[in-house]
């Protein structure tokens, strides 16, 4: 009895043995309570669908052993389906999982456990969950793919984090440290990411384009200089290549943080500083000067911002396409002539609540940017059926109009619209007084069209 105890305690410390020295697969381990599983579709790196779990307790990343390692008997040859399928279909297939899946397959049998950790399923990390451990998850996740390239992740391209209130810092480091060919980061509702990780990630991934730091309220500036109040002189102000950057609700983020930023990432073409409330139009003549590269703007609930900034904006001239300056009190018509002068191949802009616009404004923006196919003048009150006359007359090719809460409008504008604008998709005349008959033309001559509204005669 004591010897067959023995053995057995025997065959318990080999199997920790076994559990520490090999090789770790780590996997996202759920609580054990099944009412928290809910399905929903995530990707791994594909624009397809997946799942993704969400818990009620807490989500870590625990280490295991490679299957298969422990002495087991002979098992009768597999008559599955699946495991007659060659290695190239089951990496096909394993491609469409999500990063959780992929951990929890590694830990199905010795083959799976070799095809999920193929370096050609991990060019993408995707992590999401307000209790995930994300900090843990990173490190166990990196120190397996750099096995094969020690203390190197060579495939890893994309790290995505949303929502997880544990990331911080440290597990920033981790990727700025493993993951030289990093090209996309997104960590959007991180609060705990601070100035300084970001540094360390920019100044460590030279290839690094896209950078989404929405939501991070500590984010106050990025660049290649440890102190953003040093004078930028050649020495250190080296440039990074960032070309889209998200800001919105950084909302400690300031003029001299901008100026740094447009400083050290002269090609940048998607910026957008939504809600970011403490810049003023001094920082928008920086941002001119140094990226002159920009296509897509958004400075959406930007109080501080008037029209002398988008005079600054409007000397990106031809290269600027999209604009959002929604709710920017202070803007007028002088603002918007000045874009509307200089910035000739505008497509899109997003002038909601920006109460100081009017015909005039509109008109002149009709004629000089007939390439318009999307514009927003919702919550206009001085906008009326003048401005929309000129619109139709002159943009053509437009496709989506939204004019909610124009109180000036009537019916005559929109008939206008509807012989001129035949490729209209989307109407949005919601909160405004205008007769059915008119909304009628429009359907007919707008067959694609879909109208907001809220008329109840209208059907």
């Amino acid at each position: 009895m004591g010897a067959n105890n023995g053995k057995q305690c025997g065959s318990e410390d080999s199997d920790l043995s076994m559990r520490t020295l090999s090789t770790p697969s780590p996997a996202l381990i759920l609580k054990s309570n099944p009412s928290c599983v809910s399905p929903q579709t995530v990707p791994n790196g594909h624009e397809t669908s997946s799942t993704s779990f969400n818990v009620t307790g807490e989500t870590v990343a625990l280490v295991h052993p490679p299957p298969g390692t422990r002495s087991r008997p002979s098992k009768v040859p597999p008559t599955t389906l699946i495991d007659i399928l060659p290695d190239s279909v089951l990496l096909h297939v394993l491609s469409y999982l999500s990063t959780p899946q992929l951990c929890r397959c590694a830990r199905a049998c010795r083959r799976w456990y070799n095809l999920a950790w193929d370096p050609r399923l991990w060019s993408t990390i995707r992590l999401s969950g307000e209790l995930l451990n994300a900090d843990r998850a990173l490190k166990v996740l990196t120190h397996r793919l750099c096995q094969d390239t020690p203390n190197v992740c060579l495939t890893l391209e994309t790290v995505v984090v949303s929502g997880c209130r544990r990331l911080s810092d440290r597990g920033l480091r981790v990727v700025a440290q493993c993951c030289p060919e990093l090209r996309r980061l997104e960590v959007a509702g991180c609060y705990n990411v601070s100035n300084e990780a970001v540094f360390d990630v920019v100044s460590q991934c030279p290839n690094l384009e896209h950078l989404d730091v929405s939501g991070c309220p500590k984010v106050t500036c990025i660049s290649l200089t440890e102190e953003a109040s040093l004078q930028l002189t050649p020495l250190h102000g080296q440039q990074i290549g960032l070309r889209y950057l998200d800001m919105t609700d950084c909302v400690s983020l300031e003029d001299k943080g901008l100026r740094t930023i447009a400083f050290h990432c002269p090609c940048l073409t998607h910026l957008y500083l939504r809600r970011c409330s403490r810049l003023t139009d001094e920082a928008l003549r920086q941002l001119a000067l140094h990226c002159t590269a920009l296509r897509e703007l958004s400075l959406s609930d930007c109080p501080q911002i008037g029209d002398f900034g988008l005079r600054e904006v409007a000397r990106l001239e031809g290269r600027l396409r999209y604009l959002s300056v929604a709710h920017c009190i202070r803007i007028t018509d002088v603002g918007l002539r000045y874009v509307a002068r200089y910035c000739p191949r505008l497509r899109y802009l997003n002038a909601r609540g920006c109460e100081g616009l009017t015909d005039q404004g509109l008109s002149h923006l009709a004629r000089n940017c007939p390439r318009l196919r999307s514009i927003d003048v919702g919550r206009c009150p001085l906008v009326s059926d003048a401005g929309l006359e000129v619109l139709a007359r002159c943009c053509e090719g437009l496709r989506r109009l939204s004019l909610r809460g124009c109180e000036s409008l009537t019916g005559r504008g929109l008939v206008v619209l509807a012989a001129g604008c035949p490729e209209l998709q989307l109407l949005n005349v919601q909160e405004c007084e205008v007769p059915p008959e008119a909304l009628r033309l429009v359907r007919q001559h707008c067959r694609r069209c879909v109208i907001e509204h809220t008329i109840p005669a209208f059907y």
